[in-house]
């Protein structure tokens, strides 16, 4: 059996993959590896459960907090709100574990368990094995601890946390958004009220879409993966700029007034120049993945910044945030981390940092965002190989060795060995959109060649 824990949590089709009896074992073992210090040292521990509206979440929240209660956590449900929000609650009220449901930004027949430590932080790998360890060993017949009488854990609605959360957005501004108008585009997803809502009361015009959740039609068309109905609003609305989030709001893309993409690497660089102007980047350093664009990096050097660079998926940036120090991290794909702010990528805090600038500045967004531009990337999937060779087939170093004299300093190579597919992804950047797909399809040739 492969690892149950993915990069991001437990997922998979809700009621095939992910069932209620999964949702509900994982529950109890996560209370028996993470309130352990808590429960069962003498004290109630509690956790914070969340979801996004996803119809298959309704079930999976009754799992998870029967799951919960019956370890003997007390459960504060939170109902429908962003990843980030679940994080940011399960850090000030002080819980033992927060859980929160989602598939992100995968459509609607999938779901997720995600579990955050004390301080709402993401699970290290040791924990998540752990927990997997308890869990099989359970489900292979090994019994439960199981406190009966007043040792049950007691459940309640913490209606409280959306304007908790909102205020705490709302009190992290550095600066009013007052004269911006701006489409949100919520992909019928969690931050469908809570995004609206935070910047209306940050001073900002708004206009929303995707924001209509029926449990049935996340991402559906609309929101971070799904940019053109956004493009289109910011145009016909006459708005200075759009956020388009995903179905958990812990991404944010851009679209600038021309109806232009501004990506996560753009949104970094803008961010970053903001910060170090207000004191607030710490060792004037950017934390980014080795997929951002060679633009991003060039745009750091050129501004005089750092760039440390980290394995692909938002953990790895966030352990090196953590690590070092660092204030300001994130992905291309949209997920930023303001640590001094937020435990986790958040949409919603990136949007609303991103508008701030845009005031504070006088500047549009297409102007802030120009201090980079995107080289031109050209990624092929190479399916049916050894993956595991990558890094050893000397065939392979050779045509890599020779692709990158090629490209010189205004260009790069990525060879990357998929985590769950047996399949070598090519990643290649040029000075022209010719030389990467003529440069990329050469080495992935060399691919299917050293390795098929």
């Amino acid at each position: 059996m492969g690892r149950l824990f993915g990069t991001d949590g437990v997922r998979g089709v809700a009621n095939a993959d992910l069932t209620a009896e999964m949702a509900l074992g994982l529950s109890v073992a996560a209370a028996h590896v993470l309130a352990e210090a808590g429960t069962f040292e003498g004290h109630r521990a509690t956790a914070v459960v969340g979801r996004d509206p996803r119809a298959s979440g309704e079930f999976l929240e009754a799992a998870v907090v029967a799951g919960l209660a019956s370890a003997g956590v007390d459960v504060l449900k939170v109902g429908v709100l962003p990843t980030p929000a679940v994080a940011y609650l399960t850090g000030v009220l002080g819980a033992d574990l927060g859980v929160m449901l989602s598939a992100s930004h995968n459509a609607m027949p999938d779901n997720g368990v995600k579990f955050f430590a004390r301080g709402g932080h993401k699970l290290a790998d040791e924990l998540e094995d752990r927990i997997e360890a308890v869990y099989e060993s359970h489900r292979h017949g090994e019994p439960w601890e199981r406190p009966t009488g007043d040792g049950v854990g007691r459940v309640r609605s913490y209606d409280e946390g959306f304007d908790r959360y909102v205020a705490h957005l709302i009190g992290v501004l550095p600066n009013r958004l007052d004269g911006l108008k701006i489409v949100l585009d919520e992909a019928h997803g969690a931050a469908a009220r809570v995004s609206p809502e935070a910047f209306s009361r940050a001073g900002a015009e708004v206009v929303t879409i995707g924001a209509e959740p029926d449990g049935l039609n996340i991402n559906d068309g609309y929101g971070s993966t799904h940019l053109d109905k956004i493009k289109a609003a910011v145009l016909s609305h006459g708005a200075d700029f759009g956020i388009a989030h995903d179905g958990d709001a812990d991404r944010c893309l851009a679209v600038d007034h021309t109806g232009d993409e501004v990506d996560g690497d753009q949104i970094l660089a803008v961010l970053a120049l903001d910060m170090r102007e207000r004191g607030v980047l710490r060792a004037d350093t950017v934390v980014a993945t080795v997929m951002s664009n060679l633009g991003f990096k060039l745009a750091l050097e050129r501004e005089g910044l750092s760039l440390v660079q980290t394995a692909v998926g938002d953990r790895y940036v966030l352990e090196s945030m953590k690590e070092h120090g660092y204030a300001l991290g994130g992905e291309q794909s949209g997920h930023v981390i303001i640590l001094d702010h937020a435990t986790t990528g958040d949409g919603t805090l990136t949007g609303l940092m991103l508008a701030a600038r845009v005031v504070s500045s006088g500047k549009s967004l297409r102007d802030l965002a120009g201090v980079m531009q995107r080289l031109p990337q050209v990624l092929i999937n190479v399916p049916d190989v050894d993956r595991s060779r990558v890094s050893t087939s000397a065939e392979l170093a050779a045509a890599v060795a020779e692709a990158e004299r090629e490209l010189g300093a205004t260009g790069r190579v990525l060879l990357r060995p998929s985590g769950t597919e047996p399949l070598v992804r090519v990643m290649v950047e040029a000075a022209d959109q010719g030389q990467a797909q003529s440069v990329a399809s050469r080495l992935a040739d060399a691919v299917k060649s050293a390795l098929g």
